[in-house]
């Protein structure tokens, strides 16, 4: 028998990038918030820049999702591919904002109306087949204040390139108008990336510094970063990333209204007789809990997000929670982060240690940003050029040929080398598929015996074209900058991702979409979805400033909306 508890106003399921946004604007608000979060809080002992610590993985309270790891086959008609061994993602009070690389882009402009321009510029036809993309129901002057909102509250470094239409030439010149710069000044720059840069004008392009969630100055209370390495998959022991956990998530329990409750696994999300979302069930310590709420909010990433509407079934919902237009998994992608480039030099580019979101970027061959009249392909991608090298991935380098895979030869050529090689950073457009999808696994369950989502996703023509003219593109950069040396990879398969989207799309229209232009369900009123589940469209970007840009315009819409969202809850 679960324990009923206090009613709150707000429950959110997940403290993490999403989540732990979205309950400053509500708690600063006035309103009583509840954060469940499956993992733990995570202390600076967890955060030690020391490589065998982040192999060997991060402590068992924060890896609730190891349990959960999806299941994925290219079709329906493939058996499964190998299944991974550890989740990319991670459990705990401000999520996998702890251990990414604090890349913040915005999308462009472009991103949300992939639709509309495609066809303007080049016919309707050039939509790929099969592919279910949409317009979102906005644009992106619509979200342009929420993107600043959150670059200020957690703390963004960078350098505009469009204030209000004016150019700045040190910043984005591709980028969509903002309405001022940036709360820092960019990352430093170093002499490989100044190099980058360098051959990148040489082609005609355009270098710029990226945004970064990490302090290049003191912000808030938090020191500079110190750019001593280890930032990919580590949390930051200084504080200077700017993960919820130390920007949004304590300014909204300094309210009095914020409550965080760890290591609490929800299972299913309940509702009334009226169909209404009335609360919460989750386990913690062994015990079940119910936790009811006026409204509640889903934040657990893609994966999660849909498997806890499908595991919510009722007489309302049979085939799940706000599911009962089918299309809860569907418009699934994940983005085209594969089909790396790594270039050898013939000198030393001193690349150890700094941080991967501490590096330089070249637009010009993303989105729509160049005419695609002659190609066989819509999108485009960001190119990144980064730092963080560590000693242990240096020595499992390549040897390009050059040297045997053992012995005093490898050795010798690994200790000559291990700092003369680099690679590239490429996000790329991927689109939405009919056959793309997310369900429940009929056989895989998690430990509590729940099943785990299943992916069913492979890369589209469309999305093997794009990558294989970036890898050329990044050839090309690699080589202006004295690269003697060219390595490409295989585009791959569609499986679990950091960056995963779709599942619960935003849309005006319920017949294709979960959540409305708000991040409400058109089924289930009073239940939001935050997170990179509700995007349509992935741009040439990680996803991460975009969801928290949306978690933010959900808690504010709201609060301007409660007595027509809360009204006569469960």
């Amino acid at each position: 028998m679960a324990t009923t508890l206090k009613k709150t106003n707000v429950v959110i399921v997940g403290a993490g990038a999403a989540g732990g946004v979205a309950a400053l604007p509500l708690a600063q608000a006035g309103f009583d918030v509840i954060a469940l979060e499956a993992g733990g809080w995570v202390n600076t002992r967890d955060m030690a820049p020391d490589e065998l610590r982040y192999i060997r993985g991060w402590p068992a309270k924060l890896q609730k999702v190891n349990d959960e790891i999806p299941t994925h086959r290219p079709n329906a008609s493939s058996p499964n591919t190998p299944r991974l061994t550890d989740h990319p993602m991670m459990n705990g009070v401000g999520g996998t904002s702890i251990h990414y690389w604090g890349q913040s882009w915005r999308l462009n402009p472009w991103d949300f109306k992939v639709v509309s321009e495609t066809t303007r510029r080049y016919g309707a036809s050039r939509i790929p087949s099969g592919s279910t993309v949409e317009d979102w129901p906005f644009g992106y002057d619509e979200l342009e204040p929420y993107y600043d909102s959150v670059e200020r509250e957690i703390g963004i470094s960078g350098k505009a390139g469009n204030i209000k239409g004016t150019m700045d030439q040190r910043g984005n010149i591709f980028e969509g108008p903002r309405g001022r710069d940036y709360p820092m000044p960019p990352l430093r720059s170093t002499g490989f990336t100044e190099k980058m840069s360098a051959a990148a004008r040489t082609l005609g392009w355009h270098p710029f510094p990226g945004p970064a969630a990490v302090t290049s100055q003191s912000y808030q209370g938090r020191p500079a970063c110190v750019y001593h390495g280890y930032c990919a998959g580590g949390g930051c022991h200084v504080r200077s990333k700017s993960s919820t956990a130390v920007s949004t998530i304590p300014k909204a329990q300094a309210t009095g209204r914020f409550k965080v409750v760890t290591e609490a696994r929800v299972t299913t999300i309940a509702v009334d007789k009226n169909g209404r979302a009335s609360g919460v069930n989750y386990l913690k310590d062994g015990q079940e809990y119910y936790q009811p709420a006026d409204v509640v909010l889903l934040a657990t990433y893609t994966y999660e997000n849909v498997r806890t509407l499908l595991l919510s079934k009722s007489p309302a919902y049979p085939n799940g929670l706000s599911n009962n237009h089918s299309q809860v998994g569907k418009h699934y992608f994940s983005h085209n982060q594969t089909a790396r480039v790594t270039a050898l030099f013939p000198f030393n580019i001193n690349t150890w240690y700094g941080t991967p979101s501490q590096g330089v970027a070249v637009d010009n061959w993303a989105d729509d940003n160049f005419d695609h009249s002659k190609l066989d392909f819509i999108g485009g991608g960001n190119m990144w050029v980064y730092h963080e090298r560590r000693p242990i991935a240096a020595a499992s380098m390549s040897t390009w040929g050059r040297a045997p895979e053992w012995g005093s030869t490898w050795k010798a050529f690994i200790k000559e080398n291990a700092d003369r090689q680099n690679t590239a950073y490429i996000q790329k457009t991927t689109l939405p598929y009919e056959d793309n999808y997310l369900d429940l696994d009929p056989t895989v369950k998690d430990r509590l015996g729940f099943p785990v989502i299943r992916i069913t996703a492979e890369y589209k023509d469309n999305e093997r074209k794009l990558a294989a003219f970036m890898q050329t593109q990044m050839e090309e950069w690699y080589r202006a900058a004295d690269a003697i040396d060219i390595q490409k990879g295989d585009i791959g398969d569609m499986t679990v991702s950091t960056h995963a989207y779709g599942g619960t799309r935003m849309g005006d229209n319920p017949e294709t979409n979960v959540v409305d232009r708000w991040g409400f369900s058109h089924e289930v009123h009073n239940l939001g979805i935050l997170g990179a589940s509700v995007m349509g469209t992935s741009g040439a970007r990680n996803p991460t400033l975009t969801v928290q840009a949306l978690a933010w315009r959900t808690a504010e819409h709201l609060v301007k909306s409660w007595k027509t969202i809360a009204q006569n809850a469960g």
